[in-house]
């Protein structure tokens, strides 16, 4: 069964992060767009009126005590879940405790951590209890959640996006919790430079109880001077170690930091796109996911401005492979410096969208008689391959004409390949364009 919250002024045996958590939104540090005056979330505090809603947003940017607060700002009875142990069973338990509280005159203010992980079955058994009014659902995603709750459950639900802490706001969370003496550190009066705290800060990546958790520690190594402790470097450097943002192959930041790497190459940044490669492979993605999508800029976004691109792009995928992955992160930079400084096209990616689309709407055109295979005597009294004109036996090594345009005879000619005038497809529309000139010229002899 559920965990029902109440706030206890007991705080002694938990983490730091835990005894620092903040009790009322003047507490609370960060998140000013939903929490500053007249925001959102302030305006729904101050109103003690909250609704359901979603906290999205990373690790340790205050989805829980957020969650808390608005529970407390309407004296409700708070109920937290983890979607991730959670089932139907629970949500069962959890709506009988809010019929007896609401006997009672109480709100139930549901908490459900992770809601996300809730499958289509559990998110069918809650939402009759959301649409009437019985509980107040108050959900925390690390992840989109649009790609995981059915639109009638979040229809019924406004979603709050979080933001990682800026490194000044982290900063001053450590700071408080050095001088705090009632749940803090301050009775040991450990004195830190902001140089030290702001490394601690950039480590936890706007992450507050990360931050909190590498301060405890590094108190632990804390040494004795005078009536204080201070806190040095060393043993800053001891805590941290190497930090490895490991990412969840499933989640968002994965899959941003892809999109960042793309968008960068295609925007011709040579520089952001190593820096956000170096961010992928330092915090744990996998390069050959770097090297695919490499692949797919070769073509999609270079293509034939820099036909060397994509070979390119294969041989540095081939080392990668042959060498290693301490050789290999170079070959995948070389290539990736290519594609950003190459010309860009989207010229092919432009023709084979169109190119399917035309076979979507045109899918049973006949193959000319003359393009036709004819491998047996039957085939040929039928006419296959008759008119057929091979091109290297034609002037110009191109069989020129109409009657030789390789179009189905029942679909329009359509043009799906529109070169730029950038790089090598500069020299590839010069000479569609010249061979288009030999077309009319051939046509016009024949007529």
């Amino acid at each position: 069964m559920a965990d029902l919250f109440q706030t206890s002024n007991d705080v002694s045996g938990q983490p730091l992060a835990a005894r620092m958590r903040p009790r009322s939104l003047d507490d609370f540090v960060g998140q000013q767009a939903l929490l500053g005056p007249g925001k959102p979330m302030r305006r729904m505090v101050e109103a003690g009126n909250v609704r359901s809603l979603v906290l999205w947003g990373p690790p340790g940017v205050g989805k829980t005590t957020l969650a808390e607060i608005l529970a407390r700002a309407v004296d409700a009875q708070l109920v937290q879940l983890s979607a991730v142990s959670a089932g139907v069973k629970d949500i069962r338990q959890v709506a009988a405790s809010a019929e007896d509280a609401q006997r009672l005159g109480r709100r139930t203010v549901l908490f459900l951590d992770e809601i996300h992980r809730f499958n289509k079955s559990q998110q069918d058994a809650l939402l009759p209890h959301v649409e009437s009014g019985l509980l107040t659902l108050l959900g925390a995603s690390t992840e989109n959640i649009s790609f995981e709750l059915n639109s009638a459950l979040l229809s019924r639900m406004r979603v709050y996006v979080l933001k990682p802490l800026d490194e000044d706001a982290v900063v001053e969370i450590l700071r408080r919790a050095l001088q705090d003496r009632e749940r803090g550190l301050g009775a040991r009066q450990i004195e830190a430079d902001d140089e030290l705290l702001r490394r601690l800060a950039r480590v936890a990546g706007g992450d507050a109880r990360r931050a909190l958790g590498l301060l405890e520690t590094a108190s632990d190594f804390a040494v004795a001077d005078g009536d204080h402790e201070r806190l040095s470097a060393d043993a800053v450097d001891e805590v941290i170690g190497h930090v490895a943002g490991a990412m969840d192959k499933a989640g968002d930041a994965y899959y941003d930091l892809l999109s960042a790497i793309h968008k960068s190459i295609r925007s011709s940044r040579v520089d952001a796109s190593l820096y956000y490669i170096a961010r992928f492979i330092g915090g744990g993605g996998d390069p050959l996911d770097v090297v695919r999508r490499l692949t797919a800029i070769a073509s999609e976004d270079v293509g034939n401005a820099d036909p060397r691109a994509l070979p390119l792009v294969i041989a540095a995928w081939d080392a990668y492979l042959r060498l290693g992955q301490y050789e290999g992160e170079r070959a995948i930079a070389h290539a990736a410096i290519h594609l950003a400084i190459a010309p860009k096209s989207n010229a092919i990616d432009q023709a084979w969208k169109a190119a399917t689309a035309a076979a979507r709407q045109h899918p049973h055109g006949s193959v000319p008689a003359y393009l036709r295979n004819a491998p047996t005597a039957l085939m040929k009294e039928l006419g296959h391959g008759t008119g057929y004109r091979y091109a290297h036996s034609q002037p110009n090594g191109y069989p020129a004409g109409a009657d030789h345009d390789c179009w189905p005879d029942d679909v329009p000619p359509l043009s799906f390949y529109q070169p730029s005038d950038f790089g090598q497809e500069k020299r590839f529309r010069e000479m569609l364009e010249y061979r288009a000139r030999l077309d009319r010229e051939h046509d016009a002899g024949t007529d």
